[in-house]
């Protein structure tokens, strides 16, 4: 039963992705089925059919012009399916390949997009993605192959059966009990391959991680200055001994299977036993004659090629790509837990934001990270949240921010729970800058606009409130990084976050999230950072959390928390007074300064 329905699924996969390539690239199916079938036929056909034809035209000794015309007929038909077959691999297909690669990446891209924050956490659906991202391309390509060497072999078994067994039945039998014998095993290497694939799919992540290491600028000086690239090296030896600890017993197991499946069953009953049998008739009987023994032998052996192909290696790939398919169909039907509302307001200004007993833990977890939270935030307002690493200060705004949905209670704005709002029109009432915020390897303007069509004026206003001067070549045109420019800008660590920080400016908003604005920046870029931004903020209410606490001073209310609770409360000088937790860590830091 589980067999069946393996079987059943396995055609279902590749049936699925098949219409997926003919949804996007039609003419390359077509194509690819039609002239690879096209391009075979004649040479299958010409080692039974042409073979059998000239032998016995040879042994009868008819006229030799014969064979010639015959000859002919064949070499003409074969320059004309040459012409057109070659026209549409070596003109046509890389096209069409292109075409299918966009639309594999497209599609993945645009499911990792709508898909709910918190799937990354999940670590089946990770795994599902890095599978797409790193191999469905090409496996969509395989899967067309496939399909087109189980079109051309199933053809050449049915016409070439039918010459053998118009010859002699008997032949079908070697043949039948030959693919009795391969297709489970080919099941079985098949299952082996994916298994091993899986076991193999965490040590590729981890191998991905390696390359970023020793690739990417961020990591360059720490490796040059410091023993962290013996480390990493050390690890990635590791990983590689865990790779070939982790390969060793699948090819153990599928070199046993190959072995069984490949020489036994052809060898002994193809070669061997037709071979016997049609050569003890043509010499010894005279049943048959000797184009008869030479077709049946070409076309037994044509067949059992074929047949191999169609339960060893085209089963097994066929499974395999069932198995992938059957992964991406999964990452394409994943779900997303986080259900949108209708609401769709977007304010023009800031509303009371409240957080009623709200408590949350990660999905998967039992701990809890937040525990009844209650708070209010006015309109107009700067809220700083302090706290140690680990306190839930990020975890709370990014609640706020509904990439994840609270566990208990509620949160609502003017009065609205936020679950009500359709997600992407909520959304544009936020602008947030987080503190592992990213560029893009796009101009100026559009990393400040996260637009590809930014509004000049808006950009400058926008990067002169987060107090970025630095004069760049072509001004907010100027490419950043150099992904895509060999003459891209790159920036400090300030003066990239100053360009995060832009964005809250940039967009019309009324509530801006600042997640450490002010990591990277020196005192004095600091101090002029908070002017500009208590300016340029008074139209919004600003909530931002920060380690820094000569920040926090500017801050209308201050929220302090630890393990996941809020334990102060007030103004910077309502917290100095209170000489809680608070004032201990300002003075810690203040004494620095001093």
């Amino acid at each position: 039963m589980n067999n069946k329905k393996e079987k059943t699924n396995t055609i279902k996969n590749n049936i699925y992705m098949l219409k997926f390539i003919f949804k996007h690239t039609p003419f390359m199916v077509f194509g690819y089925l039609f002239f690879d079938v096209l391009a075979n036929l004649p040479w299958t056909l010409s080692n039974v059919v042409l073979l059998k034809y000239i032998i016995d035209v040879a042994t009868e000794g008819r006229d030799y012009y014969r064979i010639a015309v015959a000859l002919a007929f064949f070499v003409v038909f074969v320059v004309i399916t040459n012409l057109f077959t070659t026209l549409f691999y070596e003109v046509s297909m890389p096209k069409q390949k292109e075409k299918l690669y966009f639309a594999v990446y497209k599609t993945i891209y645009e499911k990792a997009a709508k898909m709910d924050y918190e799937a990354y956490d999940n670590p089946e659906y990770y795994n599902d993605l890095v599978l797409a991202m790193n191999s469905m391309n090409e496996r969509a390509y395989t899967v067309l192959q496939d399909a087109q060497d189980v079109l051309t072999n199933v053809i050449s078994v049915l016409t070439i059966g039918a010459v053998v067994v118009s010859i002699d039945p008997i032949c079908l039998v070697f043949v039948m009990v030959c693919v009795a014998i391969m297709t489970p095993i080919g099941r079985l290497i098949a299952k082996v391959n994916v298994e091993r694939t899986e076991a193999m799919t965490p040590l590729d992540r981890k191998n991905l991680y390696f390359s970023r290491v020793f690739y990417l600028q961020d990591y360059a000086k720490e490796l040059r200055l410091s023993r962290a690239g013996a480390m990493v090296e050390r690890r990635y030896n590791r990983n590689i001994f865990d790779r070939l600890k982790t390969i060793s017993p699948y090819l153990t197991k599928q070199w046993k299977l190959y072995f069984c499946q490949e020489s036994l069953p052809m060898t002994l009953l193809i070669y061997l036993g037709i071979t016997l049998l049609m050569g003890y008739k043509a010499i010894v009987t005279k049943e048959v004659t000797m184009g008869d023994f030479a077709a049946t032998f070409n076309g037994a052996s044509s067949i059992s090629t074929s047949v191999f192909a169609l339960t060893s290696h085209l089963a097994i790939n066929v499974r395999e790509n069932g198995l992938y398919v059957e992964k991406f169909r999964r990452f394409m039907n994943a779900k997303e837990k986080m259900i949108s509302g209708t609401k769709t307001t977007v304010f023009e200004k800031p509303h009371v934001i409240k957080f009623e007993n709200v408590s949350f833990k990660y999905p998967g977890t039992e701990k809890y990270v937040l525990r009844s939270i209650n708070l209010e935030i006015s309109p107009y307002k700067k809220i700083a949240f302090v706290g140690y690493n680990g306190a839930g200060k990020t975890t709370l705004t990014n609640l706020l921010l509904r990439l994840y949905d609270v566990t208990e209670g509620a949160i609502t704005i003017d009065g609205i729970n936020i679950k009500e709002w359709d997600i992407k029109s909520y959304h544009k009432n936020f602008a947030a800058v987080f503190q592992d915020f990213s560029l893009f390897g796009a101009t100026l303007g559009e990393n400040v606009s996260m637009d590809d069509c930014p509004q000049k004026e808006k950009v400058e206003d926008a990067i002169k409130a987060a107090d970025f001067d630095r004069k760049l070549p072509n001004g907010t045109d100027s490419i950043l990084l150099r992904e895509f420019d060999d003459d891209g800008v790159s920036l400090s660590g300030g003066e990239a976050q100053k360009i995060a920080i832009a964005r809250a400016f940039y967009k019309n908003c009324p509530f801006a999230i600042l997640d450490e604005p002010s990591a990277n920046l020196d005192p004095v870029a600091e101090y002029a950072l908070n002017q500009s931004m208590t300016k340029a903020a008074n139209d919004k209410t600003v909530l931002f959390i920060s380690h820094r606490l000569s920040t926090t001073v500017m801050a209308d209310e201050i929220y302090m928390l630890e393990n996941g609770e809020i334990i102060e409360h007030g103004s910077h000088e309502e917290l100095i007074k209170l000489d809680g937790k608070y004032a201990y860590m300002f003075r810690l830091q203040a004494e620095k300064y001093n």
